[in-house]
């Protein structure tokens, strides 16, 4: 069977199902049997309705009486009804979700899983999952449940893989490290569960599988790149040393050990190929000034890309007063930049050393007669294609060295797999001077009254805030307070204070405006969506307020938290969460630690990769099964795939295998 053939290819998927399933990613028949499960419901030993007590429950019987009424309270539908068995019956309620008063037939008999609970003075089993007896297999008992897309739910699913379980014998082979048939067998076992432990081994299989593909992806990119040649750039101790001396601070450790990493991947004639991670304000700007240096005085133009026009201009600002006292010419080139077409001749003809700039870098008019590095600021906020169209304007068929930073740490375990060899330096220091952010829960009554004399307090001081919120606009179904909502609550409170908000939705004119001015510490109070995540450095801000804290990730708060505690004054975060629950144990651990790396180990752990690298690449890592705290199957999935790469027959050989990586190869690469 070919897996690259269309869904639609498939038993019971029509042209109508074929577009649902192609805007969720399922396009061909390899994607539709990856959609796995995302859990099991465990049927295996209902109880009857006389034996009930509050708390879960498995029941199975008929449904009957069953309608939707709207409440009183806007957007909210209540569906009831009554489920019998013969020992009795219980009232079931589900909330928004008005679909089931037409799923159940009466005559049918249903599993059904839920809370029974006391609501409004009577016990109701409320909001089950619900499943067809006669869709369960009576010797198993389980469920597999799967995530709605759009307008198919969980059952719908079901449904189609049940049409196309015949197919299952006919998927081929993918890895070579494997005995035959255990691949087809893995999928249709956690399609097909016979058993908690069959369901299990076959996730471990598929698991190992996924690893394996990770690794090759990441190994292939470090062969590809040692293929390319790149100008050396010599390195020159006594114009370091000059440099190091017009600096108003010492290097850390980390930076020394980072730029000396540099230094030696720049003299070398392949292209450097490092990424440099760094907690907020670890200094990975003044690595890269060395690193650009270096390059310049050897002849060589260097260019940076930064996501953000008025990220260009801090660092053009910075940077540009630093080299210029060494005769450095440095220029910014946004949008906005004036004169565009005599500074891109200026490029072309090599009388610009140094090129600062966004996307405007990017178009086929800005030239270049000698590039020689790249860095890349955020490089998570580029896709692969970008960054490659600026790699390529590198002349004479030489490949420039490439430096990307991220403010975002990434666990040791993901870097092993996802990066594989890739090199990585770590700055671990921040720089002396730099005060540790204070990080505090705050819930309920709280806010009132140890947060708003708090903000009072900082305004007074002459300092700044930042707030954080969800959501852009109110909305009825949600507590969540909207930036808009908020500032126009603060303003209520806090009439003399400068308040404005800020949101991703706004023109990008609006934002770098709106930035410009908190910067210059005109905006007092600066109420904003996570669009501040990556952003100008306002020493002067020392308030970072993080409403509804529980539905962010780990890293995003960290993240967040780094925005304040830029300059040398006492700074903290203040977490706001739901005072009828208690707090999450990420929230625990951000106000325990401000290490970056310790964060995010506990983030891989808490919440899995997918999550953390979702937040350094463009292009989702999308790990289904595998869990990167497996430390033994990764070792097993590195030494198989470099016994892979021994015998490169393999590569025509496993065609399938081959096709599968690109995706990974594109998200795993800097260059």
């Amino acid at each position: 069977m070919d897996l690259a053939q269309p869904v639609g290819e498939l038993k019971g998927i029509g042209p109508k199902t074929t577009e649902i399933l192609k805007k969720y990613g399922i396009r061909t028949v390899r994607d539709f049997f990856y959609n796995l499960p995302r859990d099991y419901e465990n049927f295996s030993a209902p109880i009857s309705i006389a034996d009930m007590r509050p708390g879960k429950v498995v029941i199975r019987g008929k449904i009957d009486r069953i309608s939707t009424r709207r409440a009183k309270r806007r957007n909210l539908s209540i569906t009831e009804g009554v489920i019998c068995d013969g020992t009795g019956s219980v009232k079931v309620v589900w909330f928004n979700q008005s679909y089931r008063a037409k799923q159940f037939d009466p005559a049918r008999e249903y599993y059904f899983m839920g809370s029974f609970e006391l609501k409004n003075g009577r016990y109701s089993l409320i909001s089950p999952s619900a499943a067809l007896v006669s869709d369960i297999d009576p010797s198993v008992g389980l469920n597999p449940i799967y995530v709605a897309h759009g307008a198919l739910k969980s059952n719908d699913f079901k449904r189609l893989i049940n049409n196309s379980r015949d197919r299952f014998a006919q998927i081929p082979d993918l890895l070579p490290t494997v005995e035959p048939g255990k691949r087809k067998d893995a999928l249709f076992n956690v399609h097909f569960p016979s058993s908690i432990e069959s369901v299990q081994k076959s996730r471990e299989y598929l698991a190992y599988e996924e690893l394996f593909e990770l690794i090759l992806a990441a190994k292939l990119n470090r062969q590809e790149n040692e293929k390319l040649k790149a100008l050396p750039l010599k390195f020159k101790l006594d114009s370091i040393q000059d440099f190091l001396k017009v600096l108003p601070f010492a290097l850390t450790g980390a930076q020394k050990r980072a730029a000396w990493d540099i230094f030696q991947d720049l003299e070398k004639d392949t292209p450097m190929n490092r990424l440099l991670q760094g907690d907020v304000g670890s200094g990975k700007t003044m690595v890269a000034a060395l690193s650009a240096y270096q390059a310049i005085i050897d002849g060589a133009q260097v260019a940076l890309l930064a996501p953000t026009a008025i990220l260009a201009t801090q660092h053009y600002e910075g940077l540009h007063k630093l080299l210029t006292q060494f005769g450095i010419k440095v220029i910014l080139l946004t949008g906005a930049t004036k004169h565009k077409v005599e500074l891109k001749k200026d490029i072309a003809d090599g009388r610009i050393n140094f090129v600062i700039g966004t996307h405007a870098l990017l178009t086929d008019d800005t030239e270049f007669k000698n590039l020689g590095l790249v860095i890349i600021d955020e490089q998570h906020r580029f896709g692969v294609e970008q960054r490659q169209k600026l790699a390529l304007k590198s002349p004479r068929g030489l490949a420039p060295h490439l430096l990307a930073m991220t403010a975002t740490p990434i666990p040791r375990s993901l870097q092993l797999t996802i990066f594989g060899d890739l090199d990585v330096s770590i700055l671990n220091e921040l720089p002396k001077g730099r005060r540790p952010i204070t990080t505090h829960i705050l819930q309920g009554i709280e806010v009132k009254s140890r947060l708003y004399p708090q903000i009072q307090e900082t305004i007074k001081n002459g300092q700044q805030v930042y707030w954080v919120c969800k959501a852009i606009d109110d909305d009825a179904r949600s507590e969540t307070t909207s930036v808009k909502s908020r500032a126009a609550k603060l303003k209520t409170l806090f009439p003399k204070m400068n308040i404005e908000f800020l949101h991703g939705r706004m023109k990008p004119g609006e934002k770098d405006e709106i930035m410009a001015r908190f910067s210059r510490g005109e905006i007092q109070i600066l109420v904003s969506t996570t669009v501040i995540e990556v952003g100008v450095d306002v020493p002067n801000a020392t308030l970072m307020i993080i409403e509804n804290a529980e539905s962010y990730g780990l890293a995003q708060l960290h993240q967040l938290r780094g925005r304040v505690g830029r300059g040398n004054k006492a700074s903290a975060c203040y977490l706001l969460t739901s005072d009828d629950m208690q707090p999450s144990r990420r929230l625990r651990e951000l106000e325990k630690s401000t290490d970056g790396f310790h964060l995010a180990e506990v983030d891989l752990k808490l919440r899995g990769p997918g999550e953390i690298y979702g937040a350094l690449q463009h292009g989702a890592l999308d790990l289904r099964i595998a869990t990167l705290s497996d430390t033994k199957l990764i070792h097993r999935a590195q030494n198989d795939v470099s016994n892979f790469l021994q015998a490169p027959e393999n590569m025509l050989k496993y065609k399938e295998l081959m096709q599968g990586i690109t995706k990974y190869q594109q998200i795993t690469t800097l260059n």
